[in-house]
């Protein structure tokens, strides 16, 4: 079992820069991949990027200035959002699967956050 928490979220203006964080805790595995996820308010859930603890990441091509690192020593998965715009307002929500590969679908993911808000507005 594992638990995800987000943190970092906030309100910021357009153009300007945010890091989130994910920490997560529970039964470590040796394989697991990590995922962020996003969902505005009347949307689907939206992927963006995607991190294996091996430290392969996949990003969803029209996302390219989200930056996805990670930290296994601190159990934690940074999601770096660049030029940020008024339409990435949104909760962010980080998620787990344990299989060391990634994916851009929801269903594949058993663990998730309870998502951390961005505003970006003047």
């Amino acid at each position: 079992q594992l638990q995800l928490v987000e943190s970092g979220g906030g309100l910021v203006q357009p153009g300007g820069s945010l890091r989130l964080s994910c920490l997560v805790s529970g039964a470590m595995m040796d394989s697991y991949a990590i995922g962020w996820f996003r969902q505005a308010p009347g949307q689907e859930r939206d992927f963006i990027s995607c991190i294996t603890k091996g430290g392969t990441t996949f990003v969803d091509t029209e996302k390219d200035r989200f930056h996805i690192t990670g930290d296994n020593a601190k159990n934690t998965v940074y999601l770096q959002m660049n030029s940020l715009k008024p339409e990435d307002t949104a909760a962010y929500i980080c998620a787990a699967r344990l299989i060391d590969s990634c994916s851009s679908y929801e269903r594949n993911y058993a663990y998730w956050g309870q998502g951390t808000q961005v505003t970006v507005s003047s």
